[in-house]
């Protein structure tokens, strides 16, 4: 896990004369300002956490962008001011105890002087090393830990957001043909996942009529607020959610679309099965890319995987074990895609699943 840690200086006691304090401070500053110089505001794709020991002004855009990126941050000490200033807000009052993953119960009112800055920012009034800080330290590291995968893909897509739908607008011809694909009836429910900019969701509102629902759902903020700056939001609701932890009830799916997604998640199964979890027997499931799979390994530079999610003779199995069943599969020079079906499950008088 990469954690960066920025610090002016460890030695500014009150013991150091006031001039050498100033000459490490000017240098502290010097050092801070390469290291924000070193992270470029718009490319995080590689930290999964920050600790802001100490800090300046020249640290804002950094914080700023890891801010927009939900990068979790703790800020200690003299970092904390800058923290409160990047979010451009005055410190709030902390959470309830135990809503705030970096609270343990009975830390009193104020979690030892914890202020919460936003979903995934914290700013501890005690210098790094103060054992009073020892065990949110240790939170922190964990929430860290387990959100690296979310970091990582919102810090990837955050500052491509504003020009991804005019970047792939062209695609738009693709993702129709591939939803008329889908065997959507009014008045159903289905979910684009990973919907981005929304180039699929005016056509699966096509499918399901006006009494149908159409939710687009993505993990990445910014990418729904391009969805509604290019009109999707009136097709379809749109909504910040991991795909692998849908907060939907069992059943209550008729279809899900999912783009370019299921070879990026790092446990496919586990997201098959929570798709299958919300689809009720009979639902469609449509994975979509606009290229093929041979085209898009040569545009990388690499030879077809045969470890491929995609690939049929990975992607019919892992279908089977987590309640779906492949009816159709194309993987063609100008676009990939898989269809299948949710299984029926067995009645309670026997007889085997259907599809």
């Amino acid at each position: 896990m990469a954690v960066v840690v920025i610090s002016n200086t460890s030695a500014t006691s009150a013991a150091i004369p006031r001039r050498e304090r100033r000459l490490r401070n000017r240098r502290a500053r010097n050092k801070l300002t390469a290291q924000a110089k070193a992270i470029p505001s718009t490319t995080l794709t590689s930290t999964d956490a920050l600790v802001l020991a100490c800090a300046g002004p020249e640290a804002l855009p950094l914080l700023r962008a890891a801010l927009a990126d939900e990068v979790p941050m703790l800020a200690l000490g003299g970092g904390a001011p800058v923290l409160h200033r990047a979010a451009a807000q005055p410190p709030p009052l902390p959470p309830a105890a135990g809503s705030d993953p970096l609270r343990g119960a009975g830390e009193g009112a104020y979690g030892h002087g914890f202020r919460r800055l936003g979903g995934s920012a914290w700013a501890l009034p005690g210098p790094l090393g103060d054992p009073a800080g020892a065990a949110p330290l240790h939170r922190f590291a964990a929430l860290a830990a387990a959100r690296a995968e979310h970091t990582a893909t919102r810090a990837f897509f955050t500052p491509r957001a504003d020009a991804w739908e005019e970047r792939f607008a062209y695609q738009a011809p693709a993702y129709e043909a591939a939803v008329a694909r889908m065997r959507l009836r009014p008045g159903q429910t289905v979910l684009d996942l990973g919907c981005g900019s929304g180039r699929a969701l005016p056509a699966l509102r096509a499918g399901v009529g006006a009494g149908g629902t159409v939710l687009g759902v993505d993990l990445t903020p910014a990418m729904l607020t391009a969805a509604a700056r290019a009109g999707r939001r009136g097709p379809a609701g749109l909504l910040v959610a991991d795909c692998g932890r849908l907060p939907l009830p069992a059943g209550a799916v008729h279809g899900i679309f999912a783009a370019g997604l299921l070879d990026h998640l790092p446990q496919p199964r586990t997201a098959l099965t929570e798709w299958a979890r919300v689809c009720a027997p009979g639902a469609e499931l449509l994975l979509f890319h606009p290229s093929g799979r041979a085209e898009r390994a040569a545009r990388h530079g690499r030879p077809v995987s045969p470890d491929d999610p995609l690939a049929e003779p990975n992607l019919r199995p892992a279908l089977d074990a987590t309640g779906w069943r492949l009816a159709e599969y194309e993987d063609a020079v100008t676009h990939f895609v898989a269809r299948a079906r949710r299984r029926v499950r067995a009645s309670r008088c026997g007889g085997s699943p259907g599809g």
